[in-house]
């Protein structure tokens, strides 16, 4: 299974951090937010890996390069300017992905979830990994029930921007700009999209304050080992 990192996104709510550094380059503990996946991508056997980018996106080329250092193998979709929102870039990016289902995460996240469940995954156009809302997302997103994820729900659950998809799901889309949403909600009402819900550590790393917040744990768990 290959496996694409989201990392386009201006990050916004990040600046001024973000002026100057893409924001999968921050840091949180002892690596940037991208290495953090890549590291454990790598430890579940998933070594061919596609990044896009947009924003200061050269300097995610200079850090990782090759990604062999990492044990991986490591591909890039360069939008330049473009913005290509989710459903845009992943569609940029299906050269590189090829035939078969394949993994996506949003390289703005940390978490500890097992990227090797996923290997199992692909039947369905989509399987979602949610989790519990947050505070600053209390709404959610999807419902879940008896492993397929719907639109309709008096009980949400947050999409933690962690997936695999099918290339079919992305069939009928023209390249440009647009977002994964309405696709996702559109496959979920034919009842073609799975999804399982995540009870482990999954921050949504779109603030300064939350940045920090992840920073200071991985530190703590350091200084602890």
């Amino acid at each position: 299974m290959k496996a694409m990192i989201l990392a386009a996104g201006r990050g916004e709510r990040m600046r001024p951090h973000t002026d100057h550094t893409p924001k999968p380059l921050l840091v949180a503990g002892d690596r940037r937010l991208i290495e953090h996946h890549l590291v454990a991508l790598v430890a579940a056997g998933i070594t061919d890996v596609i990044i896009n980018h947009g924003h200061l996106g050269e300097q995610i080329e200079a850090l990782l390069g090759d990604g062999a250092r990492y044990g991986a193998s490591i591909r890039y979709s360069r939008e330049g300017g473009e913005t290509l929102e989710t459903g845009g870039g992943i569609v940029k990016a299906l050269p590189l992905l090829g035939a078969e289902p394949f993994l996506v995460v949003n390289g703005d996240i940390w978490t500890d979830y097992p990227y090797a469940r996923l290997r199992a995954r692909g039947k369905d156009l989509a399987f979602l990994v949610l989790t519990d809302n947050p505070a600053h997302h209390p709404a959610g997103d999807f419902g879940l029930n008896d492993g397929r994820v719907i639109v309709d729900a008096a009980t949400r659950l947050t999409f933690t921007g962690i997936a695999v998809y099918h290339p079919a799901l992305f069939a009928d889309c023209q390249p440009g700009r647009f977002p994964l949403a309405p696709l996702l909600r559109h496959a979920a009402a034919r009842r073609q999209v799975g999804g399982e819900h995540y009870r482990g550590q999954w921050i949504d790393v779109g603030t300064p304050q939350r940045l920090a917040e992840v920073d200071a744990m991985l530190r703590a768990r350091l200084g602890a080992t």
